[in-house]
């Protein structure tokens, strides 16, 4: 054959131009293939550096709770020990109050019997004192009892 037949060329060309076309494609393929790929890979890291700061925020969160409820347990803490100070104290002057109570119990007991029908104003003004010291004794009992259900309820 010589010269090359038309149809031969033109099939050549077609040939040649479905190559390129098949060739241009393939690198569009390539192209998208790699965009997608950096697409994914950027999405992957945003999706870990969000995980990160996620992960940051929670611990931080954790942290923040722990410090308060270790606040709060302090401050729980130090109003027991304040009441319970507070309840010492009050005992120990309610123990006060009942050795003077006893003590003036024991002067009346002992006015009483010594006693002469000369004295009885003496007697008299001992009962009242006798009877004021068993009301404050009364008092601070009741006081160190409030106290001491509120020192349990906390």
């Amino acid at each position: 054959m010589s010269g090359g037949e038309p149809g031969s060329e033109s099939l050549t060309a077609k040939a040649e131009a479905a190559e390129q076309r098949l060739k241009d494609a393939s690198e569009a393929a390539a192209a998208a293939e790699q965009r997608a790929k950096d697409e994914l890979q950027a999405l992957e890291s945003e999706l870990e550096s969000q995980r990160q700061a996620g992960a940051e925020e929670l611990e931080r969160l954790r942290r923040a709770h722990a410090e308060e409820l270790d606040r709060a347990r302090s401050e729980k803490e130090e109003a027991i020990a304040a009441a319970q100070a507070r309840l010492a104290e009050i005992e120990a002057q309610a123990v006060s109050a009942e050795k003077r109570v006893e003590e003036a119990e024991r002067r009346a007991a002992e006015s009483r019997t010594a006693e002469s029908p000369a004295v009885p104003p003496l007697a008299a003004h001992a009962d009242v004192e006798v009877r004021a010291r068993e009301s404050a004794a009364a008092w601070l009992r009741g006081q160190i009892e409030a106290i001491r259900r509120e020192a349990e309820g906390r």
